[in-house]
């Protein structure tokens, strides 16, 4: 017995769909850190703040990228922990590196 089969369906498209989502809200966030940062003057905490957020940015784009690509596969593999814990760390610290571009 090999286990259940999978579902060609649209759960597979329902998940790439919600990776991309994500990605687009990180990008914004990203974005948004960049004009406040631009806004209120360049500040050596600014620019570290937005480099910050450029970098913890392209490491969900690379995670989300990754997955997205997964899921094209006829029997993906389920999400490892290390992706997880990778997307959500990107995008905690693109929240509070964006936070601190206020301050």
């Amino acid at each position: 017995m090999t286990g259940p089969v999978r579902d060609p369906g649209l759960q597979p498209e329902r998940t790439r769909l919600a990776w991309r989502r994500t990605t687009l809200a990180c990008t914004v966030v990203g974005l948004l850190a960049v004009r406040q940062a631009l806004h209120e003057g360049t500040s050596a905490a600014g620019v570290l703040a937005v480099a910050l957020s450029l970098l913890a940015w392209l490491g969900f784009l690379s995670a989300a990228h990754r997955r997205v690509s997964a899921m094209g596969a006829s029997e993906p593999a389920t999400l490892s922990p290390r992706l997880a814990v990778t997307a959500a760390g990107c995008t905690v610290a693109l929240a509070v590196f964006a936070a601190a571009t206020v301050f």
